[in-house]
């Protein structure tokens, strides 16, 4: 295992830029290959915003982070986007089929040098219980599990490095929700490479399942962040 974080942030800060409120106060962070961190917290508390920062999906009023040691700017923020994958609650799904929204990532300038695996593809989606047909499903007849599931298979054909999961099941019934589950364990027992998780949830049972740490948070402020005895 590295002796480096895969991901570190250093007095990491986000406000609102409309009205100035301080939505994630000065935060330290570091995320270790081979860590499952499960992140709860009362609604309101910056859980996203955390998530969504450590993913430089949004700007830091202040702070840095470091990508396996080394500080990530602008030059090399597709690529760590590309590898610190974060996944929302409703994620956004392209008209077309299901095969056309796993193909969309290759059309990115970062994944140039990709082709997309139909079999692969479809070796996950019956790993999440879809059938054979589930490629060929229109994205309009999609439910809303199927498309988080949708959402779920793009990323991880991608082999990302970190998995930022926000609240991926919080709307899904019990037997979607386990089949998300299944995935990510998935993927992180069969990567090459050691990676690394956090996950937003607001069951504990869940967080018991997903996470060998808790990270706690209230009011944009990190509160612990301890292990989990099963």
């Amino acid at each position: 295992m590295s002796a480096l974080p895969l991901v570190q942030a250093f007095g990491i800060v986000r406000r609102d830029a409309r009205t100035a409120t301080t939505l994630l106060f000065s935060t330290d962070f570091a995320l270790a290959a081979g860590e499952r961190i499960a992140v709860t917290g009362p609604s309101g508390a910056g859980k996203s915003v955390l998530l969504r920062a450590l993913a430089l999906l949004d700007p830091l009023d202040a702070g840095r982070i470091c990508w396996h040691g080394r500080e990530v700017d602008r030059r090399t923020i597709p690529r760590y986007r590309s590898s610190i994958a974060y996944v929302k609650q409703r994620p956004a799904i392209v008209d077309g089929t299901v095969e056309d929204n796993l193909r969309y990532p290759y059309m990115l300038g970062v994944y140039r040098d990709r082709r997309f695996d139909r079999a692969r593809a479809a070796y996950l989606a019956k790993r999440a219980g879809r059938t054979d047909g589930f490629l060929d499903k229109r994205a309009s007849e999609l439910s809303g599990g199927e498309a988080q599931l949708t959402a779920l298979i793009r990323v991880l054909q991608l082999d990302p490095e970190v998995l930022l999961l926000d609240e991926p099941t919080a709307s899904l019934d019990p037997q979607t929700t386990q089949a998300v589950e299944a995935l990510v364990d998935d993927w992180f027992s069969s990567g090459e490479h050691a990676r690394a998780s956090m996950w937003v949830s607001h069951d504990p049972a869940q967080a018991g399942r997903v996470g060998t740490r808790r990270l706690t948070m209230q009011a944009g402020r990190v509160n612990a962040c301890e292990e989990i005895h099963r």
